[in-house]
């Protein structure tokens, strides 16, 4: 039996295309939303996720960080992957005879230089790929679709200009999650390693600071930390944070025993391989940069 890997979209999405491009043996299983996502893999239905987490021109994807910390998944990998957006129409359709593109707000606000030379009127769509599928559907000349280069041949549609983004560095960075195990080892991840956590701070003046103490006095690069709130409780504030490095390391080991002085809550949610991506970012931008 074929293992299964799910993903949040529609067939032909960027979602989709990570995960044929990271697992290539395994199904890919659409989902209409995140929950279903973290519910196939929480049941035992596939074996993994691929969930997008931030992208480098639009930030965070809204959720994942409140449904992540809740579930009981676990990171074992991550996945960047280059957005590319072909313009698309039915058979027969061409630029000058188009007046409306569809897609996602996030496509569209990427690929606003084509949108205006080209006079069309944005319409938002919930997923790029589903746009490509309504406007196959509605056959329609006059209506086209901002979609990833995937989608094109999944619905018989035909590609009138590629790679149409406004920014060629324009990156998804996806994290792959399975039902929760043990942590693997530094003999496991002989390479270069993430790990992710969350962590509480008290509610005391300079908390914060003094949490991340340890991680500068012990020189570690944390590429990633967010804030966001607990429920309703305005002053129950919660990070989630990437750092450089694997928990047994002794620079990492100190900063994550010191971090405990000053939070009421840590909980590690995977430790696993860095992908090769990050260096060849470091080396023309830095980590800082390619992140956001």
């Amino acid at each position: 039996m074929a293992q299964k890997i799910a993903y949040q979209g529609e067939p032909g999405a960027n979602s989709d295309l990570a995960c044929k491009e990271m697992y290539p043996g395994y199904e890919s299983v659409p989902c209409a939303s995140f929950e279903d996502v973290f519910e196939l893999v929480s049941n035992g239905d596939v074996d993994l996720a691929m969930i997008p987490i931030e992208n480098s021109i639009a930030g965070r994807v809204a959720d994942i960080h409140i449904l992540l910390p809740q579930s009981s998944l676990q990171i074992v990998g991550e996945y960047f992957l280059p957005i590319r957006f072909d313009l698309l129409g039915i058979p027969g359709a061409t630029i000058e005879g188009a007046t409306e593109v569809h897609s996602h707000i996030h496509a569209l606000g990427q690929c606003r230089k084509i949108i205006r030379e080209a006079g069309l009127k944005p319409v938002i769509a919930g997923d790029t790929a589903g746009s490509a599928r309504e406007v196959r559907d509605w056959n329609d000349p006059r209506k086209l679709s901002l979609a990833p280069p995937l989608a094109a041949g999944l619905y018989g549609l035909e590609v009138l200009a590629s790679g149409v983004e406004d920014d060629p560095t324009n990156t998804t960075r996806f994290v792959v999650l399975a039902r929760e195990t043990a942590l693997p080892t530094k003999a496991e991840l002989p390479g270069p390693a993430i790990t992710t956590f969350v962590f509480r701070v008290r509610n005391v003046p300079s908390a914060l600071y003094k949490a991340l103490g340890g991680f500068a006095t012990n020189g570690l690069n944390m590429t990633r930390l967010e804030s966001y709130m607990v429920g309703n409780e305005f002053t129950a504030t919660m990070f989630i944070s990437d750092v450089e490095g694997h928990p047994e390391d002794a620079r990492l080991r100190r900063a994550l025993e010191e971090l405990e002085f000053f939070t009421t809550e840590v909980r590690v949610l995977g430790v696993y391989p860095a992908d090769a991506y990050r260096a060849k970012s470091t080396d023309t931008a830095g980590a800082s940069q390619i992140l956001g």
